[in-house]
């Protein structure tokens, strides 16, 4: 029996790095096929990539079909002295890959006849894309949300909310499915859309990946030896108001001042930030530079195995995230290295490690909490008694595992589809 096939609009895919959402895209694609399902995978020219290589592109399966479409990153390629039209930015910076992947969509239902259509969320143009594909050929559509779209005070331009607000309300209510990757952002878009049946909500987590873990366990650094300070390492993009650093500098600036934690005591590894030049100017402020470091991106495989060697691994998300889960969590706890969280219990991010057996969590908004949490986390670590995920969470978080959520998903789509529905893609 031939495989079935699936139309996967996804704009983070190999060969862009820097963004552990590529991951989701990239490991559904590889283990898809082990499930009767060949990927079609539609995404963008790599030109519009600030940061891509060719370091995981070996990971693409040899059944999937992708084509890469016509894009520009309005910042870079469409800019005049570092200024553009805001318009040209609408939904995103992004939006010119809407010119390239409708038509070349289209094309590609058409060469291949895929079953379901499915898009990933998080640029608002993969969501424009889907819309367009699904009206225009009839396929039943997934779209991966993630997370919400929207909130009170995102994003921050008003005009540009307006934007996300109208695609977030047209992908609820054209597509077959609304997949998310916490009971919280499913919790939310109920709420917000009361008319939207439950029914149309799936979840699947986010998680990691066994094979890349066992490739990067060959690059692993050995342990640091006796006398060298405690490494606690964030992996991945700093955001300036979803991951504010700012408590936790001033919290370190106190202890320093205090003498409870110095340079000898504790290194913090920021690595990857995306925003280096903000956090540069912060560290300086604080006085902390001989505390904190910034480390330019590597390659994953590379930073996998750095979070296998580090002494402990730092999480920081904010309370207007608490329907959100770090996508780097589940690799954290696969590490099995200690994890000092910095975010409100009361979120989604808390509840996932209390879950998987881990309590040192403080808060990210108050300094003397972070201060507090900081001590008793590098106490419990010092002394080997800082708890580690348990091994029943670990196997249940990988992406093989997530993989065949989401192919019954795909299974149970196709399998409710009437015939009549299928008219479009004949006339395309």
């Amino acid at each position: 029996m031939p495989p079935q096939r699936v139309l996967m609009v996804a704009y983070h895919y190999p060969p862009m790095r820097g963004s552990s959402g590529i991951q989701r895209t990239l490991k559904f694609s590889q283990y898809l096929p082990q499930h009767g399902w060949q990927p079609l995978v539609l995404s963008a020219h790599p030109r519009a990539y600030a940061n891509s290589g060719a370091d995981q592109l070996a990971e693409i399966p040899p059944e999937a079909v992708v084509h890469r479409a016509f894009a520009l990153d309005t910042s870079r390629h469409l800019s005049l002295r570092g200024r553009y039209a805001g318009w040209l930015a609408l939904p995103d910076r992004w939006v010119t890959w809407c010119l390239g992947a409708i038509p070349a969509g289209l094309r590609m239902i058409r060469r291949h006849r895929p079953q379901v259509l499915w898009t990933t969320y998080p640029i608002a143009s993969a969501n424009l894309v889907g819309l367009a594909l699904h009206r225009l050929t009839g396929l039943p559509w997934i779209a991966d949300l993630r997370d919400p779209m929207t909130d009170v005070d995102y994003p921050a331009d008003p005009l540009t909310r307006r934007v996300y607000r109208w695609i977030e309300v047209q992908t609820l209510r054209h597509c077959t499915l609304a997949v998310c990757t916490t009971p919280g952002a499913i919790a939310t878009y109920t709420r917000r859309f009361p008319g939207i049946p439950a029914s149309r909500f799936a979840l699947i987590e986010n998680g990691y990946d066994e094979e890349n873990f066992a490739n990067a366990a060959g690059l692993r650094t050995p342990a640091a030896s006796a006398g060298q300070p405690f490494t606690l390492v964030h992996s991945g993009i700093i955001y300036p108001s979803e991951r504010d650093p700012v408590p936790l500098f001033a919290a370190l600036a106190t202890l320093k001042a205090a003498g409870s934690v110095t340079a000898a005591r504790l290194r913090v590894v920021l690595r990857a930030t995306a925003h280096d030049d903000y956090l540069r100017g912060l560290i300086s402020q604080y006085g902390i530079g001989d505390i904190v470091g910034l480390a330019p991106h590597i390659a994953y495989r590379e930073a996998l195995a750095e979070m296998l060697a580090t002494d402990g691994l730092l999480i920081l998300q904010a309370s207007n995230c608490n329907h959100q889960i770090p996508a780097k969590l589940y690799e954290y706890l696969r590490a099995r290295r200690p994890v000092l969280a910095l975010t409100d219990p009361a979120g989604d991010t808390a509840a996932a490690l209390r879950h998987a057996g881990i309590d040192t969590i403080g808060p990210l908004d108050d300094s003397a909490g972070i201060a507090s949490a900081l001590l008793h986390f590098l106490a419990l670590a010092e002394a080997g008694r800082a708890p580690l995920a348990s091994d029943a969470a670990v196997a249940a978080n990988s992406r093989r595992a997530r993989t065949a959520e989401l192919a019954r998903l795909l299974d149970q789509v196709t399998a409710a589809v009437p015939a009549t529905q299928t008219k479009g893609r004949e006339a395309c």
